[in-house]
């Protein structure tokens, strides 16, 4: 067997570390306080104070905070079927790898890689939880922006899209699909990617843009805590 090179690209995403691109999403919370109306009588005016004990004073009430369907990411490591793992990423270690996040409550990712013979597979699920549905719909149209050019996934989440492109290095095509899940006031986003070394060519797109809706529909039973086993 020759001696397998690796374009740089490809050794590169072979670490662990992961940097996803989340700048720019915003995070809603705090609800507007009503101002009361101040009411007139004949000799005299109500009060208001921001005090206790104010005299006359009547408190204005608080608009209900929004309720989140979830709080908290789950785990990312078990958030895809062992038997989905094997599948797509052969030789791969079916634990996974957990990449460090800045704030693990809201924003969680896992990877698996490997390379068995000539034949290279690299699989990311990520989960972000908003403060608001309309943050995560806001996020959700940013991602979906910068892949323009695929399509809605009907049937996951409350709204699915894919995308699937073609990269060539030193001749040496790789085919990456991502797809972006929105549910509720969470988001998951699933990158999968393939390369064969021998002859330089990528998987099919669709064996790419199917493996990586399987992943993510996984991903999603996870969020909504159904995991398929």
């Amino acid at each position: 067997m020759r001696e397998l090179s690796l374009p740089l690209a490809l050794t590169a995403r072979l670490s662990p570390v992961v940097v996803l691109a989340c700048a720019g999403w915003a995070l809603t919370s705090g609800p507007f306080a009503a101002s009361p109306a101040a009411g007139a009588g004949s000799g005299g005016r109500q009060a208001h104070s921001s005090g206790a004990g104010g005299n006359g004073a009547t408190a204005a009430p608080s608009a209900p905070a929004a309720s989140k369907a979830y709080t908290s990411s789950p785990a990312p490591c078990t958030a895809v079927a062992q038997k989905t793992i094997t599948s797509l990423v052969p030789g791969a270690k079916t634990a996974g790898k957990e990449i460090p996040s800045t704030d693990a409550k809201v924003r969680r990712t896992c990877s698996w890689n490997a390379l068995k013979g000539y034949d290279y597979r690299w699989l990311d699920v990520s989960f972000e939880v908003t403060q608001s549905d309309a943050a995560a719909q806001k996020a959700y149209a940013q991602r979906t922006a910068e892949k323009s050019g695929g399509g809605a996934v009907p049937g996951l989440g409350d709204a699915g899209y894919s995308f699937v492109g073609l990269s060539t290095q030193d001749k040496q095509q790789t085919r990456e699909g991502t797809v972006v899940v929105r549910a509720a006031n969470a988001l998951v986003v699933v990158t999968y990617n393939g390369s064969d070394f021998e002859t330089k060519k990528a998987p099919s797109t669709d064996e790419i843009n199917k493996g990586a809706i399987r992943a993510a529909r996984d991903a999603v039973a996870a969020l909504s805590g159904g995991r398929q086993s």
